[in-house]
């Protein structure tokens, strides 16, 4: 395993943490446009169009062409979804990294670098709004490159942005993921993240039953003030 090492982000990361963002979002696209597939009413539509379609027509051909245009069709809703994240990100926070987290104390980004490249990054920002008054530290953009996974990083990650939060008195940690993935949310709940909330990011994602995972890390602080048997359910 290469050695690595974590530091706050310098704007001559900046090309490199948008490529490694941009890739990390590309590797949804197969899983989301798979578990679509899955999906009985999309099987059904798979199965029943073209063959309606040959029972009116006649045509082989024709019957093909449907599945075809369907599967295209998944595919390119699959990418939609992925892409419209990317995008929002990328006119919002990720536009400048360093106005968006590095401006106020509260917030911060950082990345990992490892054989003098960039290789993985987190960035953590201050909820504008937090529910019931509370102080909230958002983890976003959680990436880590595909050959560089299973060495420990995303944890030392996570462990960086818990440790930001209580250095800086935030009471929660939140962050969101999706049921496509469930071995981050396996890693993030042995942590001691707990599930809060379930919703969809977008409709393209509500067709395609790809629902997000809210969940929330109660810092010591919090949890005293909170007392048993308070916690939000799922």
């Amino acid at each position: 395993m290469a050695p690595y090492h974590i530091h706050k982000y310098q704007e001559s990361d900046r090309k490199t943490v948008l490529a490694l963002f941009s890739q990390g979002m590309a590797e949804h696209v197969p899983t989301t446009f798979l578990h679509t597939l899955k999906l009985p009413r999309t099987l059904v539509l798979l199965l029943g169009g073209p063959l309606a379609l040959f029972l009116v027509s006649g045509s082989w051909f024709l019957a093909l062409m449907a599945s075809l245009t369907l599967l295209t069709a998944l595919w390119f809703l699959a990418k939609h979804s992925c892409t419209q994240f990317l995008v929002k990100s990328l006119q919002t926070d990720l536009s400048d990294v360093t106005k968006s987290y590095l401006t106020e104390r509260v917030s911060c980004f950082w990345v990992v670098e490892a054989e003098g490249q960039v290789v993985g990054m987190v960035g953590a920002l201050r909820v504008q709004e937090p529910t019931l008054g509370k102080g909230q530290l958002e983890l976003l953009h959680l990436c880590v490159a595909l050959e560089h996974r299973g060495q420990g990083i995303v944890k030392a990650l996570v462990r960086t942005v818990l440790q930001f939060a209580r250095d800086q008195g935030y009471s929660e940690v939140v962050l969101s993921t999706s049921i496509l993935q469930p071995s981050a949310l396996t890693l993030y709940q042995s942590m001691g993240f707990q599930k809060t909330q379930q919703f969809f990011f977008s409709m393209s994602l509500r067709l395609m039953a790809v629902s997000s995972i809210r969940l929330t890390y109660l810092l010591p602080s919090a949890q005293v003030s909170q007392g048993p048997g308070q916690g939000g359910g799922f």
